[in-house]
């Protein structure tokens, strides 16, 4: 797949929010997600079942989806950039509108790390 096509899989499975898919077929065995924790400190999960984790951990802090969007990628060389959000409930917190920048990098034709921008 080409660096485009691969950013427009991503894109059609986000929209349908299939996790393991993109995970499977997509990332690389040893991808990385980096993102800020609540308290702004910035954690690196590593492998595909680390990202699965750390996934299975976010979706049990949710009390209710109210709505959510991807927009359209945007490729620049081996780089996909894509802008994510989610108005949710979380346990504990309330209701809050999650908005973020996502960066994935691309080598070899599979997606080595992504990284969430707020």
């Amino acid at each position: 797949m080409t660096n485009q096509e691969i950013a427009n899989r991503l894109y059609e499975l986000c929209q349908k929010g299939d996790m393991e898919t993109i995970h499977q077929e997509l990332f690389s065995d040893d991808v990385t997600s980096t993102e800020p924790n609540m308290q702004g400190q910035l954690e690196t999960a590593h492998g595909r079942e680390g990202l699965k984790k750390k996934g299975e951990d976010f979706n049990q802090s949710i009390e209710e989806v109210h709505s959510g969007y991807t927009n359209p990628p945007v490729v620049f060389g081996n780089h996909i950039f894509m802008e994510m959000g989610m108005d949710v409930t979380l346990k504990g917190m309330g209701r809050i509108d999650m908005r973020e920048m996502c960066h994935y990098v691309i080598k070899d034709g599979k997606i080595i790390s992504e990284e969430f921008f707020y």
